[in-house]
C-alpha cells in the first residue's frame, strides 16, 4: 500500500531533491520509516540541532540554485528551524519544510499533547510562500503535488508541507508523484524569451528609455542570479555600471570595468538618471538614497507585489531578469541609437577610484583579512559571510567573481547563521572549496555541528575572527552611546582545541600573510577545518552603510 509517507517521498526523488536534511524524532518516524528501504537514493544528513537542518537546506538552495529539503518534529523542533525559515523567505530561497504535526484531532486543543503549540500551521504558512496540512486521504495527492509544483514556480521561495503524526499512513492511491521540476521549463541560453506580448509592449517602453538616458545605473539582486550573461551583455551595450549589495554579487564580475561596490554606486547616485532594477527590491537606492522628479525608474522583478511597494516605476516588468535583460538588449539592436557615454565612463571610474581609495583607507584592516580569503579562495569557490563586523564590510569589500559564490541572509541578517548555511553549501557543492568567514559572536550559535561536518565529511574550512565582544553592538554603544557597554562581553573557547574535540582540524593565523598561507592548506585537506584568527578593534564601517539621503524632492 502506498502510503502519504511514501508518496512525500517519492515526490522528493521525482523532482530531483537527493537529499534531506533533518533532526529525526516520533513524529517523524513513519516518514524515516519509509525512507529506509530508499535510503540510497534520497541520503538523509542529521544535525544536532533543528536549525541546522533548516539553514543547511537554504545553503544548498542557494549554492546550486535547485530546491532543497529539510524536516523537524512540530512545536519546538519546528520553532527552533523558523529562524533559518525565515531567512530563507528573505533570500527568495526554494527550500521545502517537512513538518511532522502532533494528531490532527489534538491540534488547538491544548491538552497538553507532546510537543503542541497554538496554530503551528499558521506560523509556517507566514513564513512560506505556500503552506498545506495533510487532513485527509483523497487529497493527500493532489495537495503534495501542489507544494512541489509551488516550490518550482515563480516568485521562488520556502514552501510548507505539515504532515500530522497519524497521518503519514493514509492510503494514496495515485502510484506517481507529478515531476514538477521536470515539466518546468529549461532556463533559456539562446536569444529567445518566454515574454508575453503585453510584457514585450512595456519593455519597448524601458527600451525607449534606456536610448536617452545618459547616466544610467543597473542595480542586481537575487532574481539575477540565473541572469549574469545577458545582464552583462546589455550592462556593455549600454555602458551602465552595475552594483550589487547582498544577494546579487557575481552577477557582474568584481574585475569588470562596469562593476561598481555599493559605496561607489551611492556616490555616484546623485548624477544617475536613469536606474535600472533587475531581480533587485530597489529598497536601498529607492528608501535609503532617495529619489526625485530628474530620476526615472526602471523595475524588474518576478514578483509582481515588489513593483512599486516603494515607489511606483516609470516602467515595471513582471518577468525574469534574463528573459527582461534579452528583450532590452534586441530592442537596442534594432534602433540606430549610438549608446556612447565617454563622459559617464570617466564619472564612474573617477568617482570609483576615490571612493576605493578612500575604503581601503579607513577599512584598512578589513580589506587586508578579505584580500587574503580571496587570494586564497579559488575564482569560482564559495564564500558564506556572517553578520559579523568583517561581514559588513565584506558586502562591498569582498571581490566576487561568479554567480552563487558568495552567499549571505539578506535583509534578515540572521545572527550566526553562517557556520550551519556554510555546512549546506559544502555539502551540496562538493565540486569547490566553501569557507565560512565569522566572529566569535555569532560562531558559537551553531559551532556545535563541527560534529556533523565530521559524521558526513563535509569539507568545509570556517575562519573565526576572535575579539571578545559582539563588535558591533559594542562599536554602537562606543559611537552613540558615551561607552557605555553592556552585555558585549563574550567568554570564549580556544576555538582551535574546541575544534581538535570533534576531530576537526585546528589553526590559528595572527596576520592576513598567515591566514592566506594557513587557509589554503585547510582547502587543499578537503577535510573540515576551524582556523581562529585574533583581531583587534576595528575602525567602523558605518558611514558607508547607514548613509543619508542624496536626492530629494521634499
Amino acid at each position: 500500500m502506498r502510503t502519504v509517507a511514501h508518496y512525500v517521498l517519492d515526490s522528493l526523488l521525482a523532482n530531483g531533491i537527493d537529499t534531506l536534511y533533518c533532526l529525526p524524532g516520533v513524529q517523524l518516524d513513519p516518514f524515516m520509516d519509509a525512507i529506509y528501504d530508499q535510503r540510497e537514493q534520497l541520503s538523509v544528513v542529521h544535525t544536532r540541532h533543528e536549525q541546522t537542518a533548516a539553514y543547511m537546506g537554504m545553503g544548498a538552495a542557494l549554492a546550486t540554485g535547485k530546491p532543497q529539503a529539510y524536516s523537524v518534529v512540530p512545536g519546538a523542533g519546528f520553532l527552533n528551524s523558523t529562524a533559518a525559515l525565515s531567512t530563507a523567505l528573505s533570500v527568495n530561497a526554494r527550500l521545502l519544510a517537512i513538518v511532522a504535526e502532533i494528531p490532527l484531532e489534538a491540534q488547538g486543543s491544548g491538552y497538553g499533547v507532546l510537543h503542541e503549540i497554538p496554530d503551528g500551521n499558521a506560523i509556517l504558512a507566514g513564513l512560506t510562500r505556500h503552506a498545506v496540512q495533510i487532513e485527509r486521504a483523497e487529497s493527500a495527492a493532489v495537495q503534495i503535488d501542489g507544494c512541489f509544483k509551488r516550490l518550482l514556480d515563480n516568485p521562488p521561495g520556502p514552501v510548507g508541507l505539515a504532515v500530522p503524526v497519524n497521518r503519514w499512513q493514509l492510503p494514496v492511491d495515485k502510484n506517481l508523484p507529478s515531476a514538477a521540476l521536470n515539466s518546468r521549463p529549461a532556463s533559456k541560453t539562446d536569444n529567445s524569451t518566454d515574454l508575453t506580448a503585453e510584457t514585450e509592449l512595456v519593455i519597448e517602453k524601458a527600451a525607449e528609455l534606456l536610448k536617452t538616458a545618459e547616466a544610467p545605473l543597473i542595480v542586481v539582486g537575487g532574481g539575477a542570479l540565473d541572469a549574469s550573461p545577458d545582464i552583462r551583455a546589455l550592462a556593455e551595450r549600454l555602458q551602465a555600471p552595475v552594483v550589487a549589495f547582498r544577494n546579487g554579487h557575481g552577477v557582474m564580475p568584481a574585475d569588470h570595468n562596469l562593476h561598481l561596490s555599493m559605496p561607489s554606486a551611492y556616490a555616484l547616485w546623485p548624477k544617475v538618471d536613469l536606474v535600472i532594477g533587475l531581480g533587485a527590491r530597489l529598497h536601498t537606492q529607492l528608501t535609503g538614497w532617495g529619489t526625485d522628479s530628474k530620476l526615472r525608474i526602471i523595475h524588474n522583478s518576478i514578483d509582481p507585489t515588489e513593483l512599486g511597494r516603494i515607489k511606483k516605476p516609470d516602467v515595471g516588468i513582471c518577468a525574469d531578469a534574463g528573459s527582461v535583460a534579452r528583450e532590452l538588449l534586441k530592442q537596442l539592436d534594432n534602433t540606430s541609437v549610438d549608446i556612447n557615454k565617454r563622459s559617464w565612463l570617466d564619472t564612474i571610474e573617477s568617482t570609483r577610484t576615490k571612493t576605493e581609495a578612500e575604503l581601503r583607507s579607513k577599512l584598512a584592516q578589513q580589506y587586508a583579512w578579505l584580500q587574503a580569503i580571496r587570494d586564497a579562495v579559488p575564482r569560482d569557490g564559495i564564500v558564506v559571510d556572517e553578520i559579523t563586523q568583517m561581514g559588513y564590510v565584506g558586502r562591498f569589500g569582498f571581490p566576487v567573481y561568479e554567480p552563487r559564490t558568495y552567499i549571505t541572509p539578506g535583509f534578515q541578517a540572521t545572527l550566526g547563521y553562517g557556520f550551519a548555511t556554510a555546512l549546506g553549501v559544502a555539502h551540496a557543492r562538493r565540486d569547490v572549496p566553501v569557507v565560512n568567514y565569522t566572529g566569535d559572536g555569532g560562531a558559537l550559535y551553531t559551532l556545535n555541528e563541527l560534529s556533523t561536518a565530521v559524521k558526513h565529511d563535509i569539507p568545509l574550512t570556517t575562519i573565526v575572527f576572535v575579539d571578545g565582544h559582539f563588535g558591533n553592538v559594542r562599536g554602537f554603544q562606543r559611537d552613540n552611546y558615551n561607552e557605555r557597554y553592556i552585555a558585549t562581553d563574550l567568554h570564549n573557547p580556544d576555538f582551535v582545541k574546541f575544534a581538535e574535540s570533534f576531530g576537526v582540524t585546528g589553526m590559528r593565523a595572527d596576520t592576513p600573510d598567515k591566514l592566506r598561507t594557513t587557509l589554503s592548506k585547510a582547502i587543499d585537506s578537503k577535510k573540515p577545518t576551524l582556523i581562529e584568527v585574533p583581531v583587534g578593534e576595528f575602525y567602523p564601517p558605518w558611514e558607508f552603510i547607514l548613509t543619508r539621503k542624496l536626492r530629494d524632492d521634499n
